[in-house]
C-alpha cells in the first residue's frame, strides 16, 4: 500500500499543490515567530493595540476564508482565488518590508495577509477536488501528507530566518523573504495548476452568501465544530503553558524550551505521515478520538510534570497525539459539507479561530483559579468534553455523512 506522500507524488496536481502548501507554509514560518518583534520592537505598536490587531485580523482571517470558499464553489474552480490571495501576501509582505511603518504593519497584518491565509483552506479545497477519485481514505492519507509538508516549513525555517537575521538587528528581511516566497508560488500556479471544477456550478449558484453562512450555522455543523475546537484548543493551551511549566514546576532553562519545541514539531511530521497510514485501517472518527486520547494523557501528564526529565519524556506521545489533533481534523470538518469543497475547507479556518479563543478562555481560567500546571490539567477535561461530545454525535460513524 502506498504512503500518501508516494500517493502524492504520482499526481502531477496533488505534487504541485504539496508545493505551493510548502511555499505558503514558508512564508508564513519565516514570519510569524517575529510579528510581534517587527510589529511592537522594531516599529513601535502598543501591547494592547498589537493584541487588538492580531485578534481582529484573525476574525478577518476567518470571515475572509469562509467568503472566498461560497465563492469558490460558486464559479467552480479555484486556481484564480488562489492568484488573488497569492498576490495579497506578496504584497502585504513587499509593503512591511519595502515601507517599515506603523501604517504599512497595520494594513499588512490586518487586511492583506489574513487574505493571504484563505489559501490554506482553498489548496486543501483543491486537492480534495483532486482526490475525489482515489476514496475516502486515500483522500485522507493526501491530506495528512500536505499538512506535513506545512510542518516540515515550520520545523525548519523560523530556526534558520532566525540564526541568518540575528545579527544584522532587525527582523525585517525575514518579511522580504516571505514576499518572495509567496511570489515564487504566484507562478507556480500560474504556470502549473490547472483550472480544476470543484462542484456543480449550478449547484453553488442555488445556495446564496447566506445560505452558505447558514449551513455553517447549522446545528448539525456547529454542534460538530464544537467538539473539534474544543479538542483543538488543548493545542493552543499546550502552546501557552508548556513554556511556562518547563522553566516553573519542572525546573529546566529557556534553552529546554526551543529543544523541546524542535523535537516535538520533528516528530510531528513523522506522525502525520503515520496517522494518514492508521486511517486505511481506522474511521476518521476512531483515529480522531484514539488521537484526542493520547492527547488528553499528554496534558494530564505535562500538568502533573515536576522534573525536566518528565518533558522530555513527553515528547514522543506529545508529538503523536499532536500530529492526530493537527491533521485528522481536516478531513472530518471537510465532509461535514462534502458537496462544497471550498465551503468544507473554509471551516479549518473557523475551526483554528475556535481553537484558539477556547484556548485563550480555559488559560485566562486556569491561571486564575489555579497555576500553570492545573491550567494544563484543566486544558485535558477541555479535551475530554470535546471527544465526549464527538463521539455522541459521531460514534456510530455519522460524522462521516456529507451535509443533508
Amino acid at each position: 500500500m502506498s504512503s500518501p506522500l508516494l500517493i502524492a507524488m504520482r499526481n502531477p496536481v496533488i505534487r504541485t499543490s504539496m508545493i505551493a502548501i510548502v511555499l505558503f507554509g514558508f512564508s508564513g514560518a519565516a514570519t510569524s515567530p517575529y510579528q510581534s518583534v517587527v510589529g511592537i520592537t522594531e516599529l513601535g505598536l502598543s501591547d494592547g493595540f498589537y493584541s487588538a490587531l492580531i485578534f481582529a485580523a484573525a476574525l478577518f482571517n476567518v470571515a475572509v476564508s469562509v467568503a472566498i470558499g461560497i465563492v469558490a464553489d460558486r464559479v467552480g474552480n479555484y486556481r484564480t482565488l488562489m492568484l488573488a490571495v497569492i498576490l495579497c501576501g506578496v504584497v502585504g509582505y513587499g509593503a512591511v518590508y519595502l515601507l517599515p511603518t506603523k501604517g504599512s504593519f497595520v494594513l499588512a497584518a490586518l487586511m492583506l495577509l489574513p487574505v493571504h491565509g484563505a489559501l490554506n483552506p482553498l489548496l486543501f479545497a483543491y486537492v480534495r477536488t483532486a482526490a475525489k477519485d482515489m476514496g475516502g481514505r486515500h483522500a485522507a492519507a493526501v491530506n495528512s501528507g500536505i499538512r506535513a509538508a506545512i510542518s516540515l516549513s515550520w520545523v525548519l525555517v523560523p530556526g534558520l530566518v532566525g540564526l541568518v537575521l540575528s545579527a544584522r538587528g532587525s527582523m525585517l528581511p525575514a518579511y522580504l523573504l516571505a514576499s518572495l516566497g509567496c511570489l515564487a508560488n504566484f507562478v507556480l500556479v500560474l504556470r502549473l495548476l490547472p483550472e480544476k471544477t470543484g462542484v456543480d456550478g449550478a449547484l453553488g449558484k442555488r445556495l446564496s452568501f447566506l445560505a452558505s453562512f447558514g449551513e455553517i450555522l447549522s446545528l448539525r455543523v456547529l454542534a460538530r465544530l464544537l467538539a473539534i475546537a474544543l479538542i483543538s484548543s488543548m493545542l493552543h493551551v499546550t502552546a501557552a503553558v508548556l513554556p511556562l511549566i518547563v522553566t516553573g514546576a519542572a525546573g529546566g532553562k529557556v534553552s529546554d524550551i526551543g529543544i523541546i519545541v524542535g523535537i516535538v514539531a520533528f516528530l510531528e511530521v513523522v506522525f502525520i505521515v503515520v496517522w494518514g497510514r492508521i486511517q486505511y485501517r481506522l474511521s476518521h472518527i476512531d483515529a480522531l478520538a484514539l488521537g484526542t486520547a493520547i492527547y488528553v494523557v499528554n496534558m494530564a501528564l505535562l500538568g502533573l510534570s515536576t522534573e525536566r526529565w518528565h518533558i522530555y519524556a513527553l515528547t514522543l506521545i506529545s508529538a503523536f497525539g499532536a500530529a492526530a489533533l493537527i491533521s485528522i481534523p481536516i478531513t472530518y470538518l471537510q465532509e461535514l459539507i462534502a458537496d462544497r469543497p471550498g465551503l468544507g475547507s473554509s471551516l479549518i479556518s473557523v475551526n483554528v479561530f475556535l481553537g484558539a479563543g477556547f484556548g485563550a478562555a480555559l488559560f485566562a481560567l486556569g491561571t486564575r483559579i489555579s497555576d500553570y500546571s492545573g491550567t494544563a490539567l484543566l486544558s485535558s477535561l477541555a479535551g475530554v468534553a470535546g471527544l465526549l461530545l464527538l463521539l455522541f454525535l459521531d460514534g456510530d460513524g455519522r460524522g462521516k455523512a456529507s451535509a443533508s
